[in-house]
């Protein structure tokens, strides 16, 4: 049986990982990308933090299908307002933010709230933490677009740097 609290704790420590990479990544850089056909950097943790909070919104909301032609625009009331263009420390701070609000929210519903079934972006229907567990899939996958572009500049993402630690500590 999946918890919800493990699913919340691991998506926080996920986010908290993200946060790190935004507020390593060089300020000046953030319109950095690899190339053309993909997003910046900051696009791209501008989209973790904005697909968390638009998805978990319409999941608390009782959202019931998460698709459809008019979905991202159901998905902005839920969004936070942020400048075009936030500063690291901003983009982090609103990112932390989120998810111990989001959390805290989720945390509060009832298991019934988890066990209902909802319709996915892809048809797919499935119960409300499985949904959540996407969620935190969905920002687990951008993270690793994040930690990719940090190494391309030379810089060592904060998974590793742990892990580095650790085994100097043995």
């Amino acid at each position: 049986m999946v918890r919800v609290e493990h699913v919340l704790d691991n998506w926080k420590a996920v986010r908290e990982d993200t946060i790190a990479a935004v507020t390593d990544f060089p300020a000046g850089e953030f319109g950095y990308r690899p190339t053309p056909d993909v997003m910046t950097f900051g696009e791209i943790a501008r989209h973790i933090l904005d697909a968390g909070d638009g998805l978990t919104g319409l999941l608390l909301a009782g959202e019931q299908v998460f698709g459809g032609p008019d979905f991202r625009e159901r998905m902005k009331p839920h969004m936070r307002s942020l400048p075009g263009s936030p500063s690291p420390a901003d983009l982090g701070a609103a990112m932390r933010e989120s998810v111990e609000q989001r959390s805290a929210a989720l945390a509060a519903q009832s298991p019934e709230f988890f066990a209902q079934i909802v319709t996915r972006m892809d048809g797919q229907r499935v119960t409300r933490l499985e949904l959540l567990t996407m969620i935190k899939e969905h920002e687990l996958t951008h993270r690793a677009q994040l930690f990719l572009y940090l190494r391309m500049k030379g810089l060592v993402p904060a998974t590793t740097r742990r892990r580095l630690a650790k085994q100097a500590g043995k």
